[in-house]
């Protein structure tokens, strides 16, 4: 498949990152778009670089660039994830605002019908962020909020990323054993 991956300026790029790599040692082609904002966070709380994200992605576009080939709807991606992603970037694509590439991208695969998935992290949400939310489900992108469960027992923060990240790619289709699934009661 061909998969973009959008990361936005919300904590939590370690799920943008870890689906990177999941992504790409699957045998997907990865196309990664990073707000401002999201670069800014990603080195504060990962000590990662554009450089070292270079590294795994097949492409890796300029957020200000909306003449790249992701802004049309003939790049004919398979599937957009934008993890994680602020309330400024789901307002913005609930009520069609297309600023930067990342939003355009995410826009395109609203209007072609194709998969977009939403890792909304923050907490609390006020009203203002549900219906968003809800608007953007109601346009068909789905949503996955950054609120891993813990059925499977974590030990380390990498097991909760795992466990989201596992989801994420539970609902695009991708094959992976990134946690343990849920085996019912005794």
């Amino acid at each position: 498949m061909k998969i973009i991956v959008g990361i936005t300026g919300a904590s939590g790029s370690i799920y943008g990152l870890k689906l990177i790599e999941v992504l790409k040692n699957a045998g997907h082609q990865v196309h990664v778009v990073i707000s401002d904002s999201g670069l800014g966070v990603i080195q504060y709380e990962c000590d990662t670089t554009l450089e070292d994200i270079a590294v795994v992605a097949d492409k890796i576009y300029n957020v200000h660039n909306v003449g790249a080939a992701i802004a049309s709807g003939s790049f004919q991606a398979d599937a957009m994830v934008i993890a994680p992603c602020s309330m400024n970037t789901c307002g913005c694509l609930a009520n069609g605002i297309t600023d930067n590439l990342l939003t355009r991208a995410a826009d395109v695969m609203l209007k072609e019908g194709r998969k977009l998935i939403v890792v909304p992290r923050e907490t609390p949400m006020h009203a203002g962020h549900l219906e968003n939310l809800l608007k953007l489900c109601r346009m068909g992108a789905v949503i996955i909020p950054a609120s891993p469960g813990f059925y499977h027992r974590p030990d380390t923060i990498m097991d909760l990323v795992n466990m989201l990240v596992g989801k994420i790619c539970d609902n695009l289709g991708v094959k992976n054993n990134l946690f343990a699934r849920w085996q019912g009661t005794m």
